[in-house]
């Protein structure tokens, strides 16, 4: 179990993961108060992470009024509050709120993951959507480093599956990681289930720039080439026929030899 808390300030929700047992982040401040910086470095001595929560809420407080570098992960896809949908229009904006931002600060040097959680007000809605980890073991610190470093990616339920990967000669890394070419294509291959007749999408600092269909079982795969001199990372997102999100996922990074600036999420500063 991973101890946490939602931040419910005047102007704008957080969360902050990882508190220690005992611990209460206070709320009773808005952007205007200049006082929300010494509650994120509250969280973060505690070795806990502070996301952004449903940035784009349409309620009074609940719309997120600080930027997102403020922040160490950011909730682009959060659960309804009064209906089983898993997503909506207030998700669509923060997701592309994220993406617009996620090219230059691949290229800074410094990028904040995507999370997804359920948020559930309604019998049923635990879970969807959810966030899905990369752990080095079952832990709280494990998971905790995992989403820090964007080994992640958003599921609407647990029917779905989606693997992605990129690789330069003999080298393969997965989500949230970073590959080193040097000069070679670099192949991307995505694998998704559960997702019948969906559409799966790359994105780069270009934009899309691969859809392709899924059969109507709700498996497939899609390979797409390119190389770290043309695109600096790959996130894929697979939507039902109808625009509905299914999953999405943090991107893999890629980058030419001769530079190293491109590291893992890390503290979210002002």
């Amino acid at each position: 179990m991973i101890l946490g808390q939602e931040v419910t300030t005047r102007t704008g929700h957080w969360l902050a993961l990882g508190v220690a047992p005992g611990q209460v982040v206070d709320w009773r401040y808005g952007v205007r108060d200049d006082a929300i910086s010494r509650h994120l470095d509250q969280v973060r001595r505690a070795d806990g992470i502070c996301v952004a929560a449903h940035p784009h809420a349409p309620y009074p407080g609940g719309t997120l009024g600080y930027p997102y570098r403020w922040f160490d992960a950011i909730e682009v896809w959060n659960g309804l509050w009064a209906s089983d949908l898993p997503w909506n229009a207030d998700n669509e904006a923060a997701l592309a709120e994220w993406g617009r931002g996620l090219a230059f600060d691949v290229h800074d040097g410094h990028w904040r993951p995507a999370v997804g959680s359920s948020d559930a007000h309604l019998q049923g809605q635990l879970g969807t959507p959810h966030t899905v980890v990369f752990a080095d073991e079952l832990s709280a610190d494990a998971i905790l480093a995992g989403i820090r470093a964007g080994r992640s990616w958003i599921a609407e339920s647990a029917g779905v599956e989606l693997a992605l990967a990129a690789t330069a000669a003999d080298r393969s890394v997965g989500i949230g990681e970073r590959l080193e070419s040097r000069g070679e294509p670099v192949v991307v291959r995505v694998r998704v289930a559960g997702v019948p007749s969906g559409i799966v999408s790359l994105h780069t600092e270009r934009g899309v720039v691969c859809r392709e269909e899924l059969p109507a079982d709700g498996s497939g795969a899609v390979e797409w080439s390119t190389s770290a001199e043309e695109s600096g990372y790959v996130r894929v997102e697979v939507r039902h026929p109808d625009g509905r999100m299914a999953a999405l996922s943090n991107p893999v990074i890629a980058t030419p030899r001769r530079t190293s600036r491109v590291r893992p999420p890390g503290s979210g500063a002002r």
